[in-house]
C-alpha cells in the first residue's frame, strides 16, 4: 500500500497503455512516489492510449484547471460499421458501404471549427443526476443534447483501404475541451455515407504537457493501424488483462520515469491554467503563507492594468510565486482588495 506522504507536491506526466482504466493507472504514481494524495484530469477510455497529466500533493487543487485545456489526438476510425459504445468494445448496432477518399477528405472539412456534438450515450455525462452509460446499460433510451466543440485542425495521417475504399483511417485532431473524439469517428463517417466506431487513441497532448516528455513513453507500442487491428485482436482473444496489469503495476523502468519525471509548478504552466503570475517580496513570503491581509506593494510583479483598473469589481486570479519560482497559492484581485484563494502549505 502507498504511504501517505503530503511533502511530495507536483505534476506527473503519465503515458497510460491501453487496457488499462485512467483510475488503475493512478497506481503506479502512488506507488513510485509513496503517496496517496494523487488526481488526474481528465480520463482516457481504458482502450486509450496516451498522455494523462497527475497532480500530487497540494497540486491536486490544480486538477480543475488542467481539464480545461485544449487536447492533441490521433485516431483510428474503422469505417463500415458502428458500435453501440462507438468503440472496439461494442456491439455492432449499423453497416454501411465503405466511403471513398474523396469522400473522408470531403467530410472532414464539415468538422473543421466550431460545431454542434452530441456527445455519446455511453459516456460520464449525467442525466437526471445519473451516469448516461448507466442508464443506457439498464435499457433506459438516452440522447444528450448537441453542445459546442472547436476542431482546431486535423491532418489524416495514415489510410488502409480494401480495394478503392477506405477501411481505416489514423487521424489527428485538435480539439477543445470536452470534445469526444468516439462522436467525431461517428458524425465523420455518416457525413462520408458510411457508418463508423473509433477502434483506437491516443492523446498526445494537453495544454502544453507534450506525450514525448510523460513518463512511460518509450514504454507505449508504436501507434498505427496495424498495430492497433493487432492489439484489439489480442483483446478480443484474451480478456483477462493480468498480465499488462502486473507489468504496468511492477515496472521499476517506470517507477524510476516517474520520480525523475515530476514536474513542479511553474510560469508557463500558471499562465497555461488561464492565471496570471505574481511574484512576490522575500520580505513578506512569511504573511502570505500566514493568510494575513496583502497589499499590492508585497509584490514585485503586478502588471500595471491591475492598479489601473483599481475599483472595478472583476476578479483576477493570479498564482504566486516566489523570486525563485517556487509556487506558493493563488490569490484573486477584486478592484483594490486581494483575495486568498488557497495557500500551499510546506508540508
Amino acid at each position: 500500500m502507498a504511504k501517505k506522504n503530503s511533502s511530495v507536491s507536483g505534476i506527473v506526466l503519465l503515458a497510460k497503455r491501453p487496457g488499462l482504466t485512467s483510475f488503475s493507472s493512478l497506481n503506479a504514481v502512488k506507488k513510485s512516489l509513496e503517496t496517496s494524495k494523487v488526481g488526474h484530469t481528465g480520463t482516457l477510455d481504458s482502450f486509450a492510449q496516451g498522455l494523462l497529466v497527475v497532480c500530487v500533493g497540494n497540486l491536486t487543487r490544480l486538477a480543475s484547471h488542467i481539464t480545461a485545456f485544449d487536447k492533441s489526438y490521433e485516431a483510428v476510425i474503422e469505417f463500415g460499421s458502428e458500435t453501440d459504445t462507438l468503440d472496439p468494445g461494442g456491439t455492432i448496432i449499423k453497416t454501411a458501404p465503405l466511403p471513398g477518399l474523396s469522400e473522408l477528405k470531403d467530410a472532414l472539412k464539415k468538422f473543421s471549427g466550431t460545431i454542434d456534438q452530441e456527445p455519446p450515450a455511453f459516456s460520464a455525462l449525467h442525466v437526471d443526476g445519473q451516469r448516461a452509460s448507466d442508464l443506457v446499460r439498464k435499457g433506459q433510451p438516452v440522447k444528450l443534447k448537441s453542445r459546442p466543440v472547436t476542431v482546431f485542425d486535423y491532418e489524416i495521417l495514415e489510410v488502409k483501404s480494401e480495394g478503392e475504399k477506405v477501411k481505416y483511417a489514423r487521424i489527428r485532431f485538435d480539439v477543445s475541451k470536452g470534445t469526444y473524439i468516439r462522436s467525431l469517428a461517428r458524425d465523420i463517417a455518416l457525413a462520408c455515407g458510411s457508418a463508423g466506431h473509433l477502434e483506437g487513441l491516443l492523446r498526445t497532448r494537453i495544454g502544453c504537457f507534450d506525450l514525448r516528455e510523460a513518463a512511460g513513453f518509450d514504454l507505449l507500442e508504436g501507434f498505427t493501424i496495424e498495430s492497433v487491428i493487432k492489439k484489439n485482436r489480442a483483446e478480443r482473444d484474451d480478456e483477462r488483462g493480468a498480465f499488462r496489469a502486473k507489468s504496468f503495476f511492477d515496472d521499476e523502468k517506470l517507477f524510476e520515469q516517474i520520480k525523475l519525471k515530476i514536474k513542479k509548478m511553474d510560469f508557463k504552466i500558471a499562465q497555461t491554467c488561464g492565471f496570471k503570475t505574481a511574484v512576490i517580496k522575500d520580505d513578506f513570503i512569511g504573511h502570505f503563507k500566514n493568510g494575513r491581509l496583502l497589499k499590492s506593494s508585497y509584490f514585485d510583479s503586478i502588471p500595471a492594468d491591475e492598479e489601473s483598473e483599481a475599483g472595478k469589481e472583476t476578479e483576477k486570479k493570479y498564482g504566486v510565486f516566489s523570486k525563485y519560482e517556487n509556487f506558493l497559492g493563488v490569490i484573486l484581485f477584486c478592484g483594490e482588495k486581494i483575495k486568498y484563494e488557497y495557500v500551499i502549505s510546506d508540508n
